[in-house]
Parts: C-alpha cells; structure tokens; sequence
C-alpha cells in the first residue's frame, strides 16, 4: 500500500459476482438519471441552490440509518473531510453551472471518462506505471473523451458557445476530482465502511455548499416537478448510489469500481434526447463511444 492506494487499487482481484454486479450497475441507473434531475432542478432554483438541496437531502436520507452516525476512526477524520470537498462539494456544484450551458445529456456522456482518471491516479499515487492493456485504455479513451468534449470547445462564437466552453472545462475539472475521490474513497471504505464514510463527507459537503446555496433554495420558485426531481436526486443520487460506490470501492478497487460510469452516458443521452428533446453532436456520440472503449479495455 502507497498513502492509502492499493496495488488491487490498480488491477482487479477475483470474479465479479451477482453482489458486484449490482453495486455497478445500480449506481450507474441512478446517476444515468442525475443529470436529467439536475436540469429539473434548475427550473426552478439557481445552480448553488440545486446543489445544497441534493447534498442536504442526501445527508438527512443517511442520517436516518443509525450505523451511518459514526465518526471515522482518528487517523481518517481529515481524509473524511478532503473526501467531502473532491467528491461531493466542489464536483457536485460544478454540474448545475455546467448544465446552464451544455445539455444533462452530454454531461452524463462526459462522465464516461471518469475510469481513465481513476486509473491514471491510481498509477499516480501508487508510483506504479499501468499494463500494457492499461496504457492502451487510457489512451484510447482519453481520445475519446477529447472528441466528446471538442464540439462544446470549439462552438462558433453565436449563441451561447463561451457557455458552452466553460460548461465543458468545469466538468473535466469535477472528473478529474472524482479520479481522486475514488482513490481515497477505498481505503477509507475498507477502514470505517461505507455508510459512514459518505455520511460523514456529506456533512462535510452540507456545511460547505450553505453558504451560498441556501440563500438561493430560499429564493427558488418551487413547482411539484422540480422540488420531486431534487429530492429523488437527493435520497438516490447523492445518498444510496454514493453508498454503492464507496462500497464497490473497497471491494473491487478504485478503477473497477469507477466503472459504474459505463452505464451512465447511455441513460443520460436516452433520457436528454427523448425526455428533453436535447441535441448532441455526432462527433460527441462517436467520442463517448471510444470513451468507453478505453474504459473498458482498463476494467
């Protein structure tokens, strides 16, 4: 172990059972879905609203469940309090601003890369250069990300294309914090559990997103469509999935368990594009696709 890395951080250890398959597959239903909510949630309050609500929703669905109440052991409490800032705070902030300007579906297709950066990290900190097949996955899919990001980056100057380039650069920057997350996420799961690990970061993250967040869920204009998106994204998608994930972390490692974002472009490109009416590039199509290629050449 390197600073809390694991070498099964970097490579996976056994078959995946029914049990593993579930904790990939439901997250990624669920946060497939997210960035639907999200835009929900903008109908009717501002992007720092939309985030204080899903966190403080989340953190009060967990705090129902009597072993989520537990501090961390000593050694971890600040570990717990960075987690909360790289995986929930700041990424989870940076989604509703973005989405202001690049559709829920092209969000959720960007977040296909986050098993690049989980295992470029992974090798990073863990001073252990990738396989073979490892270095061809993340080269293919950081190609591929790069032409699902390039229509946003390169729009033509009418409409909203500066939106639209700030949208995209703030949302590889919260990928690249969840490539972080994730690695930190695991050895803290295997120490303290899931449960209290991603309560004791959203209390952090609740504490961080009030100051700005709250005033701006004061001011919303709530309607039953957007106020129910929002608390579904609240107890699912910032309290049950994040359970998953943290727990899929310290049974899988960090890379395999990153691959719940497999699931994720789909949902999110069905549901923008048949629920929202949203466009997408073809470029960004093709690009999610070989996103995901290299992601699963690196599973």
């Amino acid at each position: 172990m390197v600073d809390g890395v694991t070498t099964s951080t970097l490579a996976p250890s056994g078959a995946t059972g029914a049990r593993d398959w579930a904790l990939l597959i439901l997250p990624g239903l669920i946060w497939g879905a997210s960035f639907l909510f999200i835009a929900e949630g903008l109908r009717a309050s501002a992007p720092n609203g939309v985030t204080f609500i899903r966190i403080a929703f989340g953190f009060a669905t967990l705090s129902l469940v009597p072993s989520a109440r537990r501090r961390l052991i000593p050694r971890d409490r600040w570990k717990g309090v960075l987690l909360g800032i790289i995986w929930m705070a700041f990424p989870l902030s940076m989604f509703p601003i973005a989405e202001q300007h690049v559709s829920s579906a092209l969000t959720g297709m960007l977040n296909g890369a986050t098993p690049l950066f989980a295992a470029a990290v992974a090798s990073i900190v863990a001073r252990r250069p990738p396989t073979r097949m490892v270095a061809i996955g993340l080269a293919v899919g950081f190609v591929g990300a790069a032409l699902t990001a390039l229509p946003g980056l390169v729009a033509g100057s009418g409409g909203d294309a500066g939106g639209q380039k700030r949208g995209v650069l703030l949302i590889l920057t919260a990928l690249i914090c969840y490539g972080f997350a994730i690695n930190l996420a695991r050895p803290l799961q295997q120490r303290n559990g899931a449960l209290p690990v991603v309560w004791n970061a959203l209390a952090v993250a609740v504490l961080l997103t009030a100051p700005l967040g709250l005033p701006d869920a004061l001011r919303a204009h709530w309607s039953p469509a957007p106020l129910a998106a929002l608390l579904t994204l609240g107890a699912f998608g910032t309290g049950a999935a994040y359970v998953l994930a943290a727990t899929a972390a310290g049974r899988l490692g960090a890379t395999r368990a990153s691959t719940i974002t497999f699931i994720m472009p789909v949902v999110a490109f069905v549901l923008g594009v048949v629920l929202r009416h949203e466009q997408v590039a073809g470029l960004s199509i093709a690009g999610a696709a070989i996103c995901l290629t290299g992601a699963w050449l690196i599973r």
